[in-house]
This record gives structure tokens, C-alpha cells and sequence, in this order.
């Protein structure tokens, strides 16, 4: 069997494969936060194609944390029933339900992404957005409310809650979102975090909301499920930002927190960063944190091709591989890949006289 297809246990619960569908803002929900139908026919249509972990999008643990207004969020307990008709159809689909949480920072109150993602003012749904520090995003952003220490209590109290309301809808993977410029990142990067208090300026500092965030819902979610984290290894601004170095010693911190894998992605911070973009450009920073801090990591990254997913895993580079935009065009992307490799993944039989499509 291809490595992509072995089962990978973490904790009490196993994955069935290690093709898993990265989280991917739908900027499709009411402005109360819960799923609807569009949801449950996005989540239910990738969950037919058989990965075996599904990472629901960046949900807001506060109205205030989320991207857009009509981002999903989990900060009540009446949008729990809404949650749960996504892990329901997951999981009758072999597959395990994971929710991303999130909190966007000084990037937040914006419209909805293919609509431009315009930040909206106040008297159009838009508010006050919140950073480390009183440093705008860049020149179309508004400039952020500096978070006092009481008001993080306020913020680590947030996504404690909301795992907890996570494990209530069925959710058995939790991952917080640490990554792509949005808080908890702020806080991370120097060119974001302009602080002299203990939340700014020494690393140790800097890394303090990430580290009390991953303790806090490790309380919450209790000892048996994993707990994940997405950073992003770097800035792309070296010396001056954060870096692939800064990432392997605060992966190595959230281990002893409770973090049991590290996603990782890179950037979107500072919107002038220069990227490399190209097949597998973000691998390498999985890979180093692997070898370097002993955690298991999944890596994300313009991954499209099964043979190439295959070789990250047989090389060590990472444990599991995490696709994005190649699951929003081709939602039988794992089904495919097994058959490409050799592997038995078949269709469910509602689908079965239809397995020769499959063939590449």
C-alpha cells in the first residue's frame, strides 16, 4: 500500500489516510456565524472524496475574530447544531472532522473575499479590528486596537470555549490557527508585535499568546484528541521578521504545551513579502521541524500531483500531506491518487458504477 494511504494515529484517534483537505475560508455563512446548506454540500461533496482528515475553515472563537462577516464561527452555543450536520456527514464517510480556530487580528471587518475583500466600515457590518500592536496591516487597513494584558485573558478564554463547544458538535481533530498574519502571527513577528510589555519584544515575549492559547484548549479538548497547530515557518522578511529558526524553537515549546503536529504553511503577514511559489515550496520547513523537534507535521503547498505527495512521505519529509485549491476543483483527488499508486480506496458503492472515471 502507498504510504499516503497508511493510517496515522495521534492520541486516541486514527486517521485513515494522510491525504487531508487543508482549511478553506468559504466566506459563505450569515452574519450568526453558523453552517448552511452551502456548507454542507462543500464539506459533504470533499468528504465523498475520500481524504482522511477534513479540516473545517478558519472559524472565529469571537464575532470580532473572524476575516469577513460571513465567516463560520463557533463562539456560541447556537451555532453548535449547525457544526454538527458537518461532522455528521463526515464521519459517515469514514472521514474525521477537524475544525480550524481562529482569531483574525488586525485583519479582520473586511467584505467577502470574492467580492473584493474590501474593508467594510462600521456603519456597513465592519469593526473595530484588534493587533499586538497599533500597526495597520498595510496602507488600505485600518489601524488596529492595541490588545491590553486583560483583554488577551479575554482572547485565550475565547478559544478555550470554543474548542470545548468543538468537542460538543464532534469534532476530533482541533487545530489552532497560528499562521498567515492573522493574531496569533501578530503576535509571533516583530514587524507586527511593536510591544515592550511581557507580549512583545523578546522571543520568549512574543510567543507567550501562542503558547497560553495551545495550553488552554489542550485543557479543554482533554488528553485524547489531537491537537494541531498551522504556522507559518517564516515571514519571507529575513533577518527583520519571523523566521524558519524562530518556528522549529516555538514548535518545540508548543510540544511541551500540548500541540501534538504542526501544519505548516509560510508568510502573509506583510503583504510585500516576495514568495517562491512553485511545486512543494513550503515542504522543506515541514521537513526541518520534523527532524528537528520531533513532532509530526503536514505539509501544504502547491502539492497536485500523487506521485509527488508520495515522495514527501517516503522521504521523512512530512507525516501527512494537507491539499487546498486542488480539493476545490477536484474533490476525488484521494480516490484518484490511490488508484494512480496502487492503493484500495474505492468509491462508495452509491458511486461504484462509476470507478473506471477514476482512472487517470
Amino acid at each position: 500500500m502507498a504510504a499516503l494511504f497508511d493510517p496515522f494515529t495521534i492520541r486516541d484517534v486514527t486517521l485513515p489516510n494522510r491525504v487531508w483537505m487543508a482549511p478553506m475560508c468559504q466566506y459563505s455563512a450569515p452574519v450568526t456565524g453558523e453552517p448552511v446548506d452551502w456548507h454542507v454540500q462543500h464539506y459533504g461533496a470533499r468528504a465523498t472524496g475520500g481524504p482522511g482528515l477534513i479540516l473545517v475553515e478558519a472559524t472565529g472563537v469571537s464575532p470580532e475574530g473572524r476575516i469577513s462577516h460571513a465567516d463560520l464561527g463557533i463562539w456560541s452555543s447556537e451555532q453548535v447544531a449547525g457544526h454538527r450536520r458537518l461532522t455528521a456527514l463526515m464521519a459517515a464517510q469514514g472521514v474525521v472532522p477537524g475544525i480550524q480556530l481562529a482569531h483574525a487580528g488586525r485583519k479582520g471587518g473586511t467584505a467577502k473575499e470574492f467580492e473584493g475583500g474590501r474593508v467594510l466600515p462600521l456603519d456597513e457590518g465592519g469593526w473595530q479590528v484588534v493587533g499586538p500592536s497599533e500597526v495597520a496591516f498595510d496602507e488600505t487597513r485600518p489601524v488596529p486596537h492595541a490588545l491590553t494584558a486583560g483583554e488577551l485573558d479575554g482572547v485565550v478564554a475565547d478559544f478555550a470555549a470554543a474548542a470545548r463547544r468543538a468537542v460538543d458538535a464532534g469534532y476530533q481533530v482541533i487545530e489552532v490557527h497560528a499562521a498567515h498574519g492573522y493574531l496569533i502571527h501578530e503576535f509571533l513577528s516583530p514587524l507586527s508585535n511593536r510591544r515592550d510589555d511581557s507580549y512583545g519584544g523578546s522571543f520568549d515575549n512574543r510567543v507567550r499568546l501562542a503558547r497560553r492559547v495551545v495550553a488552554a484548549v489542550r485543557a479543554e479538548i482533554g488528553p485524547g484528541l489531537p491537537l494541531f497547530v498551522r504556522v507559518s515557518a517564516t515571514d519571507w522578511v529575513e533577518p527583520e521578521g519571523w523566521t524558519a529558526d524562530d518556528t522549529v524553537r516555538l514548535s518545540a515549546l508548543l510540544r511541551e504545551d500540548g500541540a501534538d503536529l504542526i501544519h505548516v504553511s509560510t508568510g502573509g503577514n506583510v503583504p510585500a513579502a516576495t514568495i517562491p511559489v512553485g511545486p512543494g515550496y513550503q515542504v522543506e520547513f515541514a521537513e526541518r521541524i520534523r527532524r528537528e523537534t520531533g513532532l509530526p507535521t503536514a505539509a501544504v503547498g502547491v502539492i497536485t500531483d500523487p506521485h509527488q505527495a508520495e515522495k514527501i512521505l517516503t522521504e521523512g519529509q512530512a507525516d501527512a500531506v494537507a491539499l487546498g485549491r486542488q480539493l476545490l476543483v477536484d474533490p476525488f483527488w484521494p480516490r484518484r491518487a490511490a488508484l494512480e499508486l496502487g492503493a484500495d480506496h474505492p468509491l462508495p458503492p452509491q458511486y461504484a458504477r462509476a470507478a473506471r472515471a477514476l482512472h487517470p
